[in-house]
């Protein structure tokens, strides 16, 4: 079968190159997916997409024109997919159902201890000849309070990082997990959470009920709040909000695999520090 591969980089060709033993014909191409795009896939019955390719009812109508029968999510996210047009067309859709909960809960830490630490800014000083210490002093995670937004697999491992700190763990999930519990977390109300947490890290699904969770007023809520980290999808947080919060000092720092504007992806794997020192 000819699948054509949109959003592809270097690296999902050697993957997919390998995955596929050469069981099917694969067209990679840099473009992103959208309707103006959607005829690149011409000639072949599925299109492999990633989590920032617009996969609304017009893209799947041109896909449909191109003979598309198939789309394969090469992510978990499949919020730009519209699943009732895609059915209406008679298009299948696949995604992938997991991946490592360790390498995101490990990226979480990597963040956190760099935002801390102010590595990104003493690399930066070193590659420059200046050795100084001043402004980059850190605070330790023994005995701070860590507001954890969603408790699956994810999450929990996020937690156990954590204990091993000492820290003490909020946890907020419309579903409690024994499991969360038992690792020493105590479930709390989104507000209780906010107010109290010194470090937020969210791990929750972008939802019609998580999109924004953290906007200007989950911002100012914030009132001990030193660093907050999204690991999960961009558009969980508001970015114009979180980076009002910079500026004007509600919140220090802040990281993310992916920030999300109004228009899109923004600061993809971004550290922003709004230490002024």
């Amino acid at each position: 079968m000819r699948v054509t591969v949109f959003s592809a980089k270097p690296y999902d060709e050697d993957f997919l190159k390998a995955a596929n033993e050469g069981r099917h014909e694969l067209v990679f191409t840099e473009a992103a997916l959208h309707a103006p795009t959607a005829r690149i896939a011409a000639g072949s019955k599925a299109v492999c997409a990633f989590v920032n390719d617009d996969l609304g009812a017009s893209t799947l109508s041109e896909l449909k024109e191109v003979g598309v029968k198939l789309v394969a999510l090469r992510c978990a996210g499949f919020n730009r997919l519209d699943l009732t047009a895609a059915d209406d067309l008679q298009i299948a859709t696949a995604r992938v159902p997991s991946y490592s909960p360790y390498a995101i809960a490990e990226h979480t830490l990597a963040l956190v201890m760099t935002l801390n630490r102010k590595i990104h800014r003493a690399y930066n000083r070193v590659r420059e000849g200046n050795f100084a210490l001043n402004g980059l002093l850190g605070f330790d995670l023994h005995g701070k309070t860590v507001g954890i937004v969603g408790t699956g697999g994810i999450g929990r491992n996020v937690m156990r990082a954590f204990s091993g700190f000492g820290c003490n763990i909020l946890a907020f999930d419309p579903y409690p997990n024994d499991e969360a519990v038992a690792l020493g977390a105590r479930y709390v109300d989104k507000d209780e959470l906010l107010e109290r947490s010194e470090i937020i890290t969210l791990h929750c699904p972008l939802t019609p009920e998580t999109r924004h969770f953290i906007d200007e007023d989950a911002i100012n809520a914030m009132q001990r709040c030193r660093m907050l980290v999204n690991t999960s999808r961009g558009g969980v947080i508001d970015t114009l909000a979180v980076i009002e919060g910079l500026k004007s000092g509600q919140n220090r720092c802040a990281g993310s695999r992916c920030l999300r504007g109004r228009r899109g992806p923004v600061f993809p794997g971004s550290v922003l520090d709004g230490d002024p020192r």
